[in-house]
């Protein structure tokens, strides 16, 4: 028997060794098409290829992509477990073309790999063609042997494939197996088709034309190859089963699910064990690849999955949470093949945990709620419309799920009410949000969200999207058109620009037209969040211009986001840092994170140490060399803050939040299961703790009383940061002609050395300035020269270059001189302002005042009086130049005393 995972990798295996490029499975999120809710066909990612927009280094590819088909066009949800074929999530297996070769090489390839490769019986096999495709039909007669009665024609779209309206297309070939007898059902283009005896596993797309218009078609120069094999029917074929179920993977699934509930699937029961298998599979890789359960776009079409698998592991008594204890499974059956898959693991896990712990809580409710209102019902009935939203609004119930509930009873759901009682909700919720005190431009861009939907983020698993315009702003106009040369506001559906929040600043990067992806239509200079998850992309057009209702490429830059999520990791790192060293009452009191520089402010009663502020660098530096991974969950936000996720100040936070934890848990303080450390953060990050590089804390400040602000530099930045600081201390260095490492002890020998010297000329400078200099009169004295007003002595001087500092030891050695009398000295600074200090000895104090005496000589000065002492007063003047008749002005004073 071939296992799941044996015919994935013959089949690849098989195409390279016929030239082919085995190209790893895009996303099934569509980062180029933004019509597509969720990628759907192997050939998504190569969309851009054929239509020649893009070139790839080679011309065969061949690939095991991964699709859900759950929500918009493409809708398998409500078959799931009630047919032996439909799934939500399927792997299609494909070989691709690219203007090489064409049908009968196809057919060829195909032909040989089922029959020789898995040994598929040719007696087994028929094929459809296009109707009108002879070379088809003639390739298949001479490669296979076919007769006409295998070949059936076929003259719908069923076997005429295009890509839209317009745009490359062609014929068909489909293979079918017939799986027996004993299985109803009919071939194609018979009233029986539906059946399930004869099987398409495998649809080989020719596609030759392109649609120029409705009625115009004309041949491509290179026509190309899509094909399509469904990998879980490949299996069922294989393994000889009639089922997709019954194959080898969906079975461990299952056993993985009896073995959690104690017991296993029967007939009446099996339809659930299938839906839990299946939806656990969607529901992982939409994880996996950044689609969280929410209320709208794809979030709402994961949340309708994961709760029709939980109600389904309701009704098989499943007493406690079911859907998270089955991702170990999942993982060891898949995770091989998508590495994805693993890194996710615990995201998954948690996701599904708290998903299903929030569903059960009202589960019970709703459906206490749902049996009494549908109880008078019977086969053909219609259930009330508003009901069934009050389960959606009220109980978390999913319309579908409250559909697949009433399924089995024939009745059906009045979703024209539904749709009403939703419309008057959201009516009522914008009545609401208008009286919450939000400022008008908030209310503007609500009404915008509230008509255009809400921009789906994409950005945490990439930074390049195609998406569509669906609106553009010059300030608060509308407008069809923003023309080159101006400026405004775009709005798309999906966009992997980061909006600015918890600190950390919007994404940069281009806009450029799908059609000319070598041109930047526009650059996107900022990003901001408004009216409850609109995303404003503002930007300056550059080339072509842009209109509403444009398919457009979005490119974050990336070297930019890259800086940033070095600096938002940083911070989390510092966060706990400054825990250890400091203590636990340090608590985050805002942040910025740019690509530049990262600032983080914080409680803390007093300034940081040097040695303490190297401890805090020295750890977190320890944490980005562990290079360990940083991963992400989401949670209960009461369960986050119980495990000790630490929350940014001021934020607002859902009942769910993305928790972000890295480093290792195993330190001394703070330990914590999920990491060492652990933070509510909607951000984006690096992978690893050693993407950061470097962290280089440049500085710590005071903000407010009792806030401190610490500022650091990772990466690029932190490097340039230690070379330019290097180069100083080189040329320091250099300069005192000195090693480096002796630069803080000849610096520390030169400041004393610079001190002695301040204080030697100080010395010198008081000294001069008490041996000499005018006295009032303008004569010259000696030291001891004073004059006598009214009996007493009065030693008056004018000097320049002291410190002001100095004017009141200068008045004490001229007391002392005097031993009995009063000293006025005055200084006249470099820039024309003047001091003035007057002493009095203890004797006269009761005479003379100095405080009165330093007010004459201030208004003398043109000032406005001083303070001091009896003994000893000080003041200032703007006027230096009057200096001498400020002294007259004291002796004046004196005499008439």
């Amino acid at each position: 028997m071939s296992s799941v995972n044996d015919i994935r990798s013959t089949f690849l295996n098989y195409f390279k060794d016929n030239g082919h490029e085995i190209v790893a499975s895009s996303p099934l999120v569509p980062r180029n098409d933004p019509t597509l809710m969720f990628n759907n066909a192997g050939m998504v990612q190569f969309k851009n290829v054929f239509t020649g927009i893009e070139k790839r280094p080679y011309q065969r590819a061949t690939t095991a992509q991964k699709c859900v088909r759950a929500g918009g066009k493409h809708n398998d949800l409500d078959n799931v477990g009630y047919t032996a074929r439909h799934l939500t999530f399927f792997e299609m297996l494909g070989n691709f073309s690219f203007g090489d070769y064409f049908k009968e090489r196809a057919i060829e390839l195909a032909w040989n790999l089922i029959t020789k490769e898995f040994g598929l019986s040719k007696d087994k096999l028929l094929v459809t063609v296009y109707h009108d495709d002879d070379e088809a039909a003639g390739h298949w007669k001479k490669i296979a042997g076919f007769n006409d009665d295998r070949i059936i024609r076929i003259a719908t779209s069923d076997n005429f494939w295009a890509m839209g309206d317009t745009g490359p297309c062609g014929p068909c070939s489909e293979i079918f197996i017939d799986r027996g007898e004993h299985i109803w059902g009919g071939p194609p283009g018979t009233p029986e088709e539906d059946g399930d005896r004869f099987l398409e596993f495998w649809n080989l797309v020719f596609m030759q034309y392109e649609q120029v218009t409705k009625e115009e078609r004309v041949a491509l120069p290179r026509p190309s190859i899509d094909t399509g094999m469904g990998l879980e029917r490949m299996a069922s074929i294989l393994q000889g089963v009639e089922s997709v179920f019954e194959s080898d993977l969906f079975r461990n699934l299952i056993d993985a699910a009896s073995s959690a509930l104690g017991h296993g699937p029967n007939a009446q029961n099996v339809a659930s064990y299938r839906v839990i298998a299946d939806h656990l599979r969607s529901s992982a890789f939409l994880i996996a690849d950044g689609v969280l359960p929410s209320n709208e776009g794809r979030g709402y079409v994961l949340r309708r999955i994961m709760r029709r698998a939980m109600r389904h592991a309701q009704l098989l008594g499943a007493s406690e949470p079911l859907m998270h204890r089955l991702v170990w499974a999942l993982v060891r059956e898949m995770g091989q093949a998508y590495p994805d898959l693993v890194r996710a693991e615990k995201l998954i896990e948690e996701t599904l945990r708290l998903e299903e712990t929030r569903f059960r809580k009202t589960l019970v409710r709703g459906l206490s709620l749902l049996d009494e209102k549908s109880a008078g019902l019977k086969k053909g009935d219609m259930f009330d419309g508003d009901t069934a939203f009050t389960l959606y609004d009220t109980y978390g119930f999913p319309l579908d799920l409250t559909q697949d509930a009433l399924k089995s009873r024939g009745i059906s759901v009045d979703q024209a009410a539904f749709s009403d009682a939703m419309e008057r909700q959201r009516e009522k919720a914008k009545a609401s949000w208008k009286g919450s005190g939000e400022t008008a431009a908030e209310g503007f861009w609500f009404g915008v969200r509230e008509r255009l939907g809400s921009t789906e983020f994409l950005g945490y698993e990439t930074e390049d999207v195609e998406a569509k315009i669906l609106g553009l702003f010059r300030g608060h106009d509308e407008v069809d058109r923003l023309n080159v040369g101006e400026g405004g506001v775009v709005v798309v559906n999906q966009t992997p620009f980061y909006a600015e929040s918890g600190g950390q600043v919007g994404d940069h990067g281009t806009i450029r037209q799908n059609s000319d992806s070598a041109n930047i239509s526009a650059r996107v200079l900022d990003t901001q969040k408004m009216g409850d998850g609109l995303f404003l992309h503002a930007v300056k057009v550059e080339n072509h211009g842009l209109r509403v209702g444009d398919v457009v490429r979005l490119d974050v830059d990336h070297e930019r986001r890259s800086d940033i999520r070095r600096h938002h990791s940083a911070t989390h790192i510092l966060h706990e840092a400054l825990r250890q060293v400091l203590g636990d009452h340090i608590a985050q009191r805002g942040s910025l994170v740019a690509p530049d520089r990262l600032r983080f402010d914080f409680v803390h009663p007093k300034p940081i140490t040097p040695e303490e502020l190297a401890r805090v660098e020295d750890i977190a530096n320890d944490v980005v060399l562990e290079n360990d991974e940083v991963t992400t969950r989401i949670m209960a936000v009461d369960d986050a803050r119980e495990a000790g996720a630490r929350a940014l100040f001021g934020e607002k936070y859902g009942d769910e939040v993305r928790v972000v934890s890295m480093g290792k848990s195993a330190r001394a303080h703070g330990q914590n299961a999920l990491g060492w450390s652990v933070e509510l953060c909607g951000g984006t990050h690096v992978r690893r703790t050693g993407d950061i590089g470097l962290i280089s804390v440049t500085s710590e400040s005071a903000v407010a009383s009792g806030v401190r602000r610490i500022e650091a530099l990772t990466g690029r930045y932190a490097r340039k940061h230690a070379n330019d600081t290097m180069a100083l201390a080189k040329t320091a260095a250099l300069e005192l002609r000195t090693s480096v490492e002796d630069v803080p002890a000849r610096i520390a020998a030169l400041v004393e050395e610079r001190k002695k010297l301040e204080r030697d000329l100080s010395d010198a400078r008081k000294k001069l300035a008490m041996g000499g200099g005018p006295n009032v009169s303008g004569s010259h004295r000696t030291e001891d020269d004073y004059r006598d007003v009214s009996g007493v002595k009065l030693m008056a001087k004018s000097v320049s270059g002291i410190e002001m500092k100095d004017l009141k030891s200068l008045a004490d050695a001229g007391k002392k001189q005097l031993g009995s009398g009063v000293v006025a000295i005055i200084n006249v600074a470099d820039d024309g302002k003047a001091g003035v200090v007057v002493g009095v000895t203890p004797d006269l104090t009761s005479r003379f005042s100095a405080i009165d005496l330093v007010k004459v000589a201030s208004e003398a000065l043109g000032g406005k009086g001083g303070g001091g002492r009896p003994d000893m007063a000080q003041a200032g003047g703007p006027d230096g130049a009057k200096a001498n008749a400020a002294l007259s002005a004291i002796e004046q004073a004196m005499a008439g005393a």
